[in-house]
């Protein structure tokens, strides 16, 4: 008998050991090769604090060739895309409280004729604060681009009359930041942080349930009695659907009181939209834990759900500055949806009507993914 302290022969039979153990469970191998590769790509793309095509809706009462070539240079600069052109305030305001656009041009109607009487006509550029990064690109490029076009009137006026450019007037911009005039980034993460952590919290709590009644060999237990695949996967929603109510509640609770973060909208509206994406984020869980076939696969699967949650949702950096294949893919994750809801009703007021496709989402997220679930746990029954 070999009582040595560290015997080689003993050290390679475990090694050996390990190697059948991980080949024998080729998720769990996969997973950690594949993860890499995946979040290298999305860090890499994601990962941006340069803002650019901000989406702007352009309300141009003088419609004249002078205002045509100032929306142009706006145009040009890259920072803003001209995505729609309205004929009143009032659409205008509509387009940039359902975030359509984030930023607004407004040119008034003697904006030419100002220009060429010598005297400096006024533009306004409305920005959406809600993300103080977009809306401090879009107030400081907004002023240098009109600084620029009025350098550029005021050259070719000069060789066309030959006059001093103390004569000549300049477009002048008057900048207004709506929802969130202070550009205070708490009012921005701290919405988002409820939304992300009540996600990551729901998502854990179902990833395990099924996976430790298979861990412990109970599920057999389940499978003999008569309960169907959609009542043992509802049955097992509720007790978390309650807590994780509860846990909205307290996370709410802390951004209002502690954070200081009040609701602009309907405090009623945000509560049913929230207990709806609790209910949509424990059926991703409950997904994970159909396919997952212990603790590791589960928790791996999670990591996966929610670095890209993190990343590709508008959480941190703005998704208008991604590329547009990366940008699509946030569209396939249910955070992106419910941020837009709680930013929309805490910081801008909002109501239901300019959530319906935020709200739409959601419920086919919800079941989708819920009918995927029955319909996996059914198929391992068979």
């Amino acid at each position: 008998m070999n009582n040595s302290l560290f015997d080689i022969k003993r050290f390679k039979s475990i090694i050996k050991k390990e190697f059948i153990q991980v080949r024998r469970d080729p998720v769990s191998l996969r997973l950690p090769l594949v993860m890499p590769i995946i979040f290298m790509l999305l860090f890499g793309y994601a990962v941006t604090t340069e803002v650019d095509n901000i989406s702007t809706v352009v309300f141009d009462q003088s419609m004249t060739q002078d205002s045509r070539d100032y929306v142009e240079k706006f145009i040009v600069s890259d920072y803003f895309t001209v995505n729609y052109y309205v004929n009143s305030e009032g659409e205008m305001i509509d387009l940039i409280d359902s975030g359509k656009a984030k930023a607004g041009l407004v040119i008034p109607s003697d904006f030419s004729i100002k220009l060429k009487t010598g005297k400096s006509p006024k533009t306004q550029l409305i920005i959406d604060g809600t993300d103080p990064t977009t809306a401090r690109t879009a107030m400081n490029s907004g002023i240098i681009i009109s600084e620029q076009y009025s350098r550029t009137y005021k050259e070719t006026s000069l060789k066309m009359l030959g006059i001093s450019a103390a004569a000549l007037p300049s477009a002048e911009i008057n900048v207004r930041v709506w929802y969130n005039p202070g550009l205070e980034s708490r009012k921005f993460t701290i919405p988002a942080l409820v939304g992300l952590i009540l996600q990551n919290i729901t998502v854990m709590l179902t990833a395990f349930a099924l996976v430790r009644e298979k861990e412990r060999s109970t599920i057999e237990q389940l499978i003999v009695t008569p309960v169907r695949p959609v009542e043992l996967i509802l049955g097992k929603l509720v007790p978390y659907i309650i807590i994780g109510c509860v846990s909205f509640l307290f996370a709410l609770s802390l951004c209002v009181f502690w954070f200081s973060v009040g609701i602009e909208g309907n405090l009623l509206l945000l509560l049913v939209l929230g207990f709806l994406f609790v209910f949509c984020s424990l059926s991703i869980g409950m997904l994970i834990s159909t396919f997952a076939r212990n603790q590791l696969q589960a928790m791996m699967s999670m990591v996966l759900v929610i670095l890209p949650s993190l990343l590709l949702s508008g959480f941190i950096f703005p998704r208008e500055a991604m590329p547009a294949a990366i940008n699509f893919l946030g569209y396939l994750i249910p955070l992106t949806y419910f941020l837009d809801i709680i930013r929309g009703i805490v910081l801008k007021g909002i109501g239901a009507g300019y959530l319906l496709n935020d709200i739409f989402a959601l419920c086919i997220f919800t079941f989708v993914i819920l009918s995927i679930s029955v319909l996996r746990f059914k198929k391992s029954l068979d």
